[in-house]
């Protein structure tokens, strides 16, 4: 097993617990808990195999990925507390679970022969998509609509993985490097608050 799988089961494992948590803000039960947190980890993934069409989806395949939910369930019941108090050391593992999704995602589109431009687009579904349906469920704002550079740190990674592909720049650099890209915009966005401009209306007079 290479290291971004490695990594995109850590990624699976940390969005299980990011959606547990979730679900646990609003005192929902053991089984609304569960099916927050499975939601949220494969739901991108699984809206981009259902576009793409690719069949059977990813986590059907490989029950390692029901161990990581199962087990991310479990840490976000037991040690809820634990967890919340290294709320900065779970948002770096969140940040890299969405750079090492970008990609994968990505990857994955392209081996289906779609454009680069849909791959890019798929990438970022399989990042943060699984939040969208988390947050929609427990009755919040999805994050990626909030003023948070979210999707954008995703699509920066895409674009930058297409661009070195199509310079011939040898893949395991292009991975690394698309990767990097979204947890470093996301580390900067976070440490000195940087933020999407919101658009309003201006109110009639």
């Amino acid at each position: 097993m290479d290291i971004l799988s490695i990594l995109d089961i850590i990624g699976t494992f940390v969005f299980a617990i990011s959606g547990a948590l979730a679900a646990a803000e609003k005192r929902l039960d053991f089984f609304g808990t569960a099916f927050i947190g499975f939601i949220t980890a494969v739901g991108g993934g699984t809206i981009r195999d259902v576009v793409l069409g690719s069949y059977p989806l990813g986590w059907v395949q490989n029950i390692i990925y029901l161990d990581a939910i199962g087990l991310g369930i479990l840490c976000a019941m037991l040690f809820r507390k634990y967890i919340i108090s290294l709320k900065r050391t779970f948002a770096v593992f969140d940040t890299i679970g969405i750079g090492v999704f970008t990609v994968l995602g990505l990857q994955k589109a392209l081996l289906l022969g779609v454009h680069p431009t849909i791959a890019v687009l798929m990438g970022m579904v399989s990042a943060v998509f699984g939040g969208v349906i988390r947050d929609t469920l427990v009755n919040e704002v999805p994050l990626i609509f909030h003023k948070e550079i979210y999707a954008m740190a995703c699509l920066s990674g895409g674009i930058l993985f297409m661009i070195l592909q199509y310079f011939g720049v040898a893949e395991p650099y292009t991975t690394i490097s698309g990767v990097s890209l979204v947890i470093v915009i996301r580390v900067i966005a976070i440490r000195y608050g940087l933020q999407m401009q919101v658009w309003r209306y201006e109110e009639e007079k």
